[in-house]
């Protein structure tokens, strides 16, 4: 599934969903490099083309890498029940892989789910506390829903664990801008992405416009 990003821009135009999904998909990779009952490690974070990348350890077998390739596959693709499905025969099976709970809660984001997609990202975070993408979702799924303090909570804690997660960044910057009306922390966490993400220009046309609309 794609990155995890919220998308919602301040032209209030979602990001195309079909990248949202692929991005996801890239960013948790399920890996055998963990033995069973090991202590749960940090997100490893590495660059890639799209500049970053997460991956979780966790010993897995053949049948858990086959089928989490193809509910992830089949969520590009937009059959959201069938990658639903996946992930939770992975989910009932395996409980403790962290990267399973968080693609299943985008997932049920996709379907306007959100009941489902909270309980599955703080099932998540029980899992592995320290998986900056989970708690990006989980401020998502909470922006959705109305709850801003707790999305600037889960943004922030995203970001404690891992301050180069610009998805997150930016995530934290339009919540301040367009929902709580924090200037100084949008136009903060606007020029930190800016520098972390040098090549998205939109980011300069909406500092202009926070500046315009409140006169700095």
């Amino acid at each position: 599934m794609p990155n995890s990003t919220d998308f919602h821009q301040p032209a209030h135009q979602p990001t195309s969903l079909l990248r949202r999904m692929f991005v996801v998909a890239a960013t948790l990779i399920l890996c055998s490099c963990a033995g069973p009952g090991s202590k749960r490690p940090a997100a490893i974070v590495t660059s890639d083309s799209s500049g970053f990348s997460i991956s979780e350890a966790a010993g897995v077998g053949p049948w858990i890498r086959s089928d989490f390739a193809k509910a992830n596959r089949a969520l590009e693709e937009g059959e959201v029940d069938r990658g639903i499905e996946l992930l939770t025969q992975i989910v009932e099976s395996s409980p403790e892989l962290a990267a399973v709970h968080i693609n299943l809660g985008i997932a049920y984001q996709r379907v306007d789910d959100f009941e489902h997609a909270e309980a599955s990202l703080l099932e998540a975070i029980s899992v592995n506390p320290r998986h900056p993408v989970a708690h990006n979702e989980l401020g998502i799924v909470y922006r959705r829903t109305g709850r801003f303090v707790e999305s600037r909570k889960s943004y922030e804690a995203a970001l404690e664990l891992q301050p180069s997660f610009h998805f997150a960044r930016k995530n934290l910057a339009i919540l301040c801008d367009l929902f709580v009306s924090d200037v100084q922390c949008a136009l903060k966490h606007y020029e930190l992405y800016r520098a972390a993400v040098p090549d998205d220009k939109n980011v300069e046309i909406w500092i202009a416009d926070l500046r315009n609309r409140h006169g700095q």
